[in-house]
């Protein structure tokens, strides 16, 4: 368990421009900043970072909150973890007592296949250090690869000891269990037992966006059982690792990414690692895997321009040729380079300096276009041929979703290829609306609704009394979570003296005075613990509940938090204390009027049914005194 100290003292050295910084390209945008929401998918920047409050929130699909708040939603882990890893990044020791054997057991099988992994990566990166077998072999192949042992720590390289059950045995007598082995895809069970999975393999593992350990890729060096094993073994799928969600290389590349302004794609590990050690470290491999939709909007976090700088062979040109579509189709300016014959990434990045690389990718990649023309009409006579290549080309622009930007290729395409621009724009619109007729064919067969559907016939606006009291509710705890200590009554009265209350203290007083409480009982917590805390020194209590180690509570205040529009003016402007006072004392009096209201309403259901007269003169009255109180209150409100 982690007590308050310690948790207070790492929200307190949290910035979560900084946290958020770390999975999303953020931009300044006046006093706060914004990026693509990794919550859904975004085409715009709606997601908004607010360094005084230190709170996120996207206006699109309303995901956000404090920085544990999103680690807890981003990285899919528990509010201990989530200040775990706030703890590890900002240096914060954090001393915990030793779980027990029954709590060990009742951590999620997620968390425990972490902890495998993790230490699997450390025991593989040992071996390739000092074990005499992995220095002879693992350490000797990246050698031969010309990887330094900084980029091998870097990339927390490894070596898997030839023996089956080399593993399987040391972690054995490190208490972990068969369960996870096998569920991590470190080992293969069978009728024979369980073995190793990577044996006499060089290790690449595979970091995600967060830096931990997912899943390894291991490449056979025994070249005696060449032709016999396939060249790499990858994990399979798991609850932690989904090869089409994953990125080889992107928690090393992220940073560089976003102060380039770019990603460079490659096929392989080896590609990957090549051009770090040249120093170019905005590079990430999809390795083995067709390009996914998942893999792009996780790139689309940090930059819409990418480069695929593939071999000039056939292969290189097929994954050119197959991942355009789909990167322009998700709003991604693409550019290509497909090296020199005999070259990949890995040999390239070996002959020349970081500065050689980029001279040269800048003086031959080529936006799709050009690419495509190159490949595809290049020498091409044959009408029929020639057509079917623009198509394609006209095809690929058709996908682009920003309208402006695919005019201007279509513009460009034309001066390109000599061809009335009509034309292109006519065959253009076609494939568009086929698409789309496409698509809702596909949500037909799904029984999907469409979107026109989702509009709804009811006008906009709150109808029930019930619906209105929860809104009046949301109103008044949110000006106690945005506002609780500020004074708004400090004056002399004839009846208790000298009176001075806070927005919390008055809240909690006007309607103690009578009784009455919200029915969300999650806003009497928070309203009781901000009268507890309104007179602490410091106290604030929109960071205090923001920063909540309750993540109930810490959600519904950022909500509350957040203006429904906008980050920028309103988060500077702050009301008067007579501003705030109106407002409050409003709020109070539309709360109270529902109560009455809803009771009336009650009674007159009661008097229906009722047979006892004099029960229904008790209601009679009841409900007299009730319209005459919503009167006054009416007047007040000026209804």
């Amino acid at each position: 368990m982690i007590d308050r100290a310690t948790i207070e003292k790492i929200m307190d050295a949290t910035n979560i421009v900084d946290v958020v910084g770390e999975f999303v390209n953020l931009r300044k945008a006046g006093v706060n900043y914004k990026g693509l929401c990794p919550f859904h998918d975004d085409k715009t920047p709606s997601f908004m970072v607010s360094p005084s409050k230190q709170i996120c929130h996207c206006f699109a699909c309303g995901e956000g909150g404090n920085a544990v708040n999103f680690l807890m939603k981003h990285e899919q882990i528990t509010y201990p973890e989530a200040l775990r890893w706030l703890a590890k990044k900002y240096n914060i020791e954090i001393e915990e007592r030793e779980l027990s054997d029954e709590e060990k057991k009742e951590q999620s099988d997620r968390e425990s296949m972490f902890i495998v992994n993790e230490w699997a990566c450390q025991y593989f990166h040992d071996i390739l250090n000092n074990d005499v077998d992995g220095q002879a072999i693992g350490k000797q192949y990246f050698r031969s690869r010309g990887i330094r042992d900084d980029i091998i720590t870097k990339f927390q390289l490894g070596f898997a000891l030839t023996k089956r059950d080399a593993l399987v045995n040391e972690a054995h007598r490190k208490g972990y269990q068969d369960e996870f082995l096998v569920k991590t895809g470190l080992c293969i069970e069978n009728e024979r037992g369980i073995y190793d999975r990577f044996a006499g393999r060089a290790i690449f593992p595979w970091l995600n966006v967060s830096g931990k350990v997912v899943a390894f890729g291991g490449r056979k060096l025994d070249a005696a059982t060449k032709g016999v094993q396939q060249k790499y073994v990858n994990s399979p799928d798991s609850e932690i690792y989904h090869k089409e969600r994953e990125l080889y290389g992107i928690y090393q590349a992220k940073k560089a990414i976003v102060k380039e302004e770019r990603v460079y794609m490659v096929e392989g590990y080896t590609d990957v690692i090549a051009m770090h050690q040249c120093g170019l470290e905005n590079v990430v491999a999809n390795s083995g895997t067709a390009l996914s939709v998942y893999q792009i909007r996780l790139l689309r976090r940090f930059t819409q321009n990418i480069t695929l700088l593939y071999d000039g062979d056939e292969a290189g040109i097929h994954a050119a040729m197959r991942g355009t579509d789909m990167l322009l189709q998700e709003g991604m300016k693409v550019m290509v380079l497909l090296l020199p014959d005999g070259d990949d990434p890995d040999s390239f990045s070996r002959k020349h300096t970081a500065a050689e690389f980029r001279a040269y990718i800048e003086e031959h990649q080529t936006d799709f276009i050009q690419f495509k023309t190159d490949l595809l009409l290049n020498g091409v006579k044959d009408p029929i041929k020639r057509a079917e290549a623009i198509n394609s080309i006209v095809r690929s622009v058709s996908v682009i979703p920003d309208p402006v930007e695919r005019q201007l290729f279509l513009k460009d395409t034309s001066q390109r290829l000599n061809m009335d621009e009509k034309t292109l724009i006519s065959q253009a619109n076609k494939y568009i609306a086929g698409d789309k007729e496409e698509k809702q064919k596909e949500a037909a067969r799904q029984g999907w609704q469409q979107e026109t559907t989702l509009v709804t016939q009811e006008p906009i606006g709150l109808h029930t009394p019930q619906e209105q009291s929860t809104e009046v509710e949301r109103l008044l705890i949110q000006q106690v979570i945005r506002h609780g200590e500020i004074v708004i009554i400090d004056e002399d009265t004839q009846e208790d003296g000298h009176l001075k209350m806070n927005v919390a203290q008055f809240v909690a007083y006007d309607l103690g005075n009578d009784g009455l409480s919200f029915g969300n009982d999650l806003y009497n917590r928070i309203l009781q613990e901000a009268v507890e805390h309104s007179e602490d020194e410091g106290f604030k209590a929109e960071t205090y509940f923001t920063q909540h180690p309750d993540v109930e509570v810490s959600q519904v205040a950022h909500r509350l938090a957040v203006d429904n529009y906008q980050l920028g003016r309103n988060f500077q402007k702050e009301p008067t204390a007579k501003e705030l006072r109106q407002l409050v004392e409003h709020l109070d009096l539309d709360f109270r009027y529902n109560i009455v209201t809803s009771r009336q309403k009650e009674i007159m259901r009661d008097m229906k049914t009722e047979k006892d007269m004099a029960r229904v003169k008790e209601l009679m009255s009841e409900y007299q005194s009730l319209s005459e109180l919503c009167q006054m209150i009416g007047k007040m409100l000026g209804r």
